[in-house]
């Protein structure tokens, strides 16, 4: 399942994520997007998780968590991994 992250902190890096959502399954990609012109974060990312019914899990328990002083979206989205490279 493919899985968009939302106003993130600046200061979260993939690895971040990774280990975060991973407390729910496996977890087989994760972007940070970075702004092309200045390398920073744009306060999104995308993660993949193959098990659909720990991407739900992990879906429902982050939405609107506090992250690094931010509350964070979470939500399932449409698209395919590699689309979105760093």
């Amino acid at each position: 399942m493919n899985i968009l992250v939302c106003n993130l902190s600046l200061n979260i890096i993939s690895n971040d994520l990774r280990q975060l959502f991973a407390e729910y399954g496996e977890v087989s990609f994760v972007v940070v997007v970075r702004d092309k012109k200045n390398g920073r974060s744009t306060g999104t990312a995308f993660v993949e998780m193959p098990q659909e019914a720990n991407a739900e899990q992990a879906i429902v328990a982050l939405h609107q968590r506090e992250l690094d002083g931010k509350q964070i979206s979470v939500q399932q989205i449409g698209y395919k991994a590699g689309e979105f490279n760093n």
